[in-house]
């Protein structure tokens, strides 16, 4: 049975994002590599996350010598489809292909490339870019780590409540099944009690038992018979 058909659009929960977009990432990289060697093509994939952070592949040695490739393939069409007449065009056209040759120089001047030619200032310039990003990305990791926190302690707190809530109901349990199993007497009209002469006394008197001695004696003559027992 396969799986149901995944509707496109941004997932809201932050955890499954992250987990579909580590799949589906490694995915693409690894359709990316398999695309390069099966049909010997050059690739190259760049994928930033929503939190900056980058990824690429590249089929060759250098990711930049792929992108000049790219960009002067580009320039080239954009040069062959350029109507000739239409000058404001490219003058426009030439304006923004210097602007983009202006930023290639100097994210290859951020990566460390190029820099021998340059003098104290622009090193500084480029120094102080590097650290303010750097700021920024600190800032944003120190962010997703609270925010990593924030949920551990969320996720903490509910296990702890069901875990009381749960030894409470335990415990509840627990006592009404010791009550209905606790021993309860019978009732008096199950026993009834043995009618005992209250005047019965079990042993002997000492105070009383010379003058009881003394009249069994008086009453016996002579042979240990009784006076008038055969009357």
């Amino acid at each position: 049975m396969g799986r149901g058909r995944v509707e496109l659009k941004r997932i809201e929960n932050k955890i499954n994002r992250q987990v579909t977009f580590a799949k589906r990432r490694n995915g693409v990289l690894k359709k990316a590599y398999e695309l390069s060697i099966l049909c010997d093509a050059e690739v190259a994939l760049i994928i930033f996350s929503n939190r900056g952070k980058l990824y690429e592949f590249s089929s060759t040695s250098c990711m930049m010598k792929t992108l000049e490739k790219y960009h002067k393939y580009s320039y080239n069409a954009l040069e062959t489809n350029q109507p000739v007449n239409d000058a404001q065009n490219y003058q426009e056209y030439v304006r923004l292909k210097a602007n983009v040759e202006i930023l290639q120089r100097s994210q290859r001047n951020l990566l460390g490339e190029d820099i021998a030619q340059m003098n104290t200032s622009e090193l500084q310039q480029i120094e102080n870019q590097l650290e303010a990003a750097l700021k920024n990305i600190r800032s944003t990791k120190t962010q997703f780590m609270l925010d990593q926190l924030a949920d551990l302690h969320n996720r903490e707190t509910v296990l702890v409540e069901t875990n009381h809530a749960l030894r409470s109901k335990l415990e509840e349990n627990n006592e009404s099944s010791i009550h209905h199993t606790r021993f309860h007497p019978q009732s008096e009209g199950f026993f009834h009690p043995v009618g005992v002469n209250s005047n019965l006394q079990i042993g002997y008197n000492m105070m009383g038992s010379s003058s009881d001695v003394n009249v069994g004696a008086s009453s016996l003559s002579m042979n240990g018979f009784s006076t008038g027992w055969m009357l």
